[in-house]
């Protein structure tokens, strides 16, 4: 059974209509040859990393719960505090969930799992460098960054995340699946393009087409 992700996540069309039009060709990704990064030295990277402020992104979202499978197109405006969520459906605003420091507002409301999965699934899957006092574990062909709640597993070679697993305090587990690398080049910056977050028994895939992130 397949909807759009607008009825998953129980949107529906205003009677105004707004149109789509933040997709921007300089900020699209460009397909490359993985990362090779041996030598760099990963907690140099984080830190770097840790410079970015806030990120915006477009991408497509997909939903599936059971045998349905919902999809959209999304625009998200990120920080370590702040998101603001804006779906869109056939090119017109169709809901939108925002958050500022771990107050939630939706319009229409969502149910519990569905904000955690497009809030703090969203928000770790991007920041996955603000983790916060960690253990560093080598691996043969990985790194784990580990702390009391969360672990982040680094590939050595492309210094990019593989998975993350994340405790959350409900005692169930929020894991994200990373895959398609890709460079951002202006200014450059490699990064997962196709994430999968899972919790409980709802998968939000996101495949992301332009990322922007502001220092």
């Amino acid at each position: 059974m397949s909807r759009n992700l607008l009825t998953a996540l129980g949107l529906k069309r205003p009677v105004f209509l707004f149109l789509v039009l933040f997709i921007a060709v300089s900020c699209a990704p460009k397909q490359a040859a993985r990362p090779v990064r041996e030598g760099v030295a990963l907690e140099e990277l984080i830190s770097s990393l840790k410079n970015i402020q806030a990120l915006e992104t477009v991408m497509t979202l997909e939903y599936e719960k059971g045998e349905s499978i919902m999809s959209g197109e999304a625009f998200m405006n990120l920080s370590a505090k702040e998101l603001n969520l804006r779906v869109y459906y056939l090119g017109f605003l169709a809901g939108e969930v925002k958050e500022k420091e771990g107050v939630i507002e939706t319009n229409p409301k969502l149910d519990r799992n569905k904000k955690i999965l497009l809030t703090d699934g969203l928000r770790s899957s991007f920041f996955w460098w603000n983790i916060a006092e960690y253990t560093l574990e080598n691996e043969d062909d990985r790194y784990i960054l580990r702390n009391d709640f969360r672990k982040v597993v680094i590939d050595k070679k492309m210094l990019l995340p593989l998975i993350q697993v994340i405790e959350m305090p409900d005692g169930e587990k929020l894991t994200v699946y990373y895959d398609s690398p890709v460079v951002q080049p202006e200014p450059a910056l490699w990064y997962q393009s196709s994430l999968r977050i899972e919790y409980r028994q709802s998968i939000v895939k996101a495949k992301i087409k332009s990322f922007l992130p502001l220092r």
